[in-house]
């Protein structure tokens, strides 16, 4: 599996299964091990890493160890130094073994969280991501928070879920957890905006709401992959807080009551037709980011005295979901307008989804 799979809950089910039975190849290899010849000194010769001065070096970590209290600072130190010095030769194998055996001797170890932490990195290292993240998952929930170098190891935990797990009913937990236990240690706007998203995907429309409602007040906020981040949350917060009352059944519907509009000259018709949020107006150029087209204007002012004519059909490049409609005769400067008329994509209320409703305007041919 590569990363950021989603994974199912028959996955997560073959994924633990595979951590357990590594898990248990882990113990049965120390028991085994711990059986055999040792060193004169009684340390597991498994554990004996690098060549030289650097095997010296961790020869005497080994004793240090020996001497230390179970669960105390200086144990810590030492186990730190003992898991960097696998890790700077890349033994990952004997560094998860390490410290599965510290974790099991000792299950009241107050650093235990940070132990399993370290396999984790571990496991990445050695591309097993999926059991990666499952030993993050192990640390939230079974392992009380520990702040190491100014940093709190379940914070780091849910981030590296985020990553790793993209299971949408799992990310909406992440961004949950990081909203209520680290608020000032986030990018709010981000979090929100991405739990809206998640919420969206597993079909909780009324929290995607909620969340973008919370995501408004941090509007600017760069988020990677959404650079329309403001206009959407702003569009499905105005949008689900509108009466709809001018939205279509059909395309084919909407089109003939802004052609009958037309064919009538009746601006106050016309404007019926016209959506009540988020409704723009813009030349073919501006950015959809750009809301300095988004304006409030009076159709009946370029209606007047002005015989308006559309296309007898849509634009070719009108498709299932939008639709563009040519007109001309709004004026003499800018004679030439594009109707947009878009597909309501609203699954939180299912008598609005799938409806039409005139979105905007685009100014000028289009090209």
């Amino acid at each position: 599996m590569k990363t950021g799979e989603k994974f199912g809950k028959s996955e997560n089910q073959r994924l633990c299964y595979n951590f357990t039975r590594h898990t248990a190849f882990i113990l049965s290899a120390f028991l085994f091990i711990s059986c055999g010849i040792r060193t004169e000194n009684g340390i597991n010769p498994y554990y004996i890493s690098g060549k030289g001065e650097s095997r010296q070096q961790f020869l005497e970590l080994v004793n240090l160890l020996k001497k230390e209290d179970a669960g105390s600072e200086g144990e810590f130190a030492v186990v730190q130094e003992i898991a960097a010095s696998f890790a700077r030769n890349k033994d990952f194998d004997r560094l998860i073994h390490f410290l599965n055996e510290k974790t099991i001797a000792n299950p009241s170890n107050p650093y235990n969280g940070y132990y399993m932490l370290m396999i984790a990195y571990a496991y990445i290292q050695t591309n097993s991501e999926p059991i990666a993240a499952l030993v993050f998952d192990l640390i939230i929930k079974n392992y009380p928070d520990l702040t190491i170098n100014d940093e709190s190891i379940h914070l780091v935990c849910l981030r590296q879920l985020i990553r790793l797990n993209n299971n949408p009913e799992r990310q909406v937990w992440y961004y949950q957890e990081l909203i209520s236990r680290f608020p000032d240690k986030i990018d709010l706007g981000s979090v929100y905006f991405m739990l809206g998203q998640s919420c969206e995907l597993i079909g909780d429309w009324n929290s995607a709401i909620q969340a973008y409602t919370n995501y408004l007040p941090y509007t600017g906020t760069i988020i990677p992959g959404f650079p329309n981040a403001d206009q959407y949350a702003k569009h499905q917060v105005d949008f689900s807080k509108s009466p709809k009352n001018w939205t279509f059944e059909s395309l084919s519907a909407l089109r003939t009551a802004i052609e009958n509009a037309l064919d009538d000259g009746n601006a106050r018709a016309l404007t019926r037709c016209q959506a009540k949020v988020n409704f723009f107006a813009r030349s073919w150029e501006q950015m959809e980011t750009d809301d300095s087209g988004m304006v409030d204007f009076n159709l009946a002012e370029f209606m007047y005295n002005n015989r308006i004519r559309y296309a007898p059909a849509l634009d070719p490049s009108s498709n299932s979901t939008e639709a563009f409609l040519r007109t001309t005769g709004w004026s003499r400067y800018l004679p030439t307008w594009y109707l947009y008329f878009r597909k309501i994509y609203f699954p939180q209320d299912p008598e609005i989804h799938g409806r039409w409703e005139w979105a905007g305007i685009y100014y000028g041919e289009k090209f």
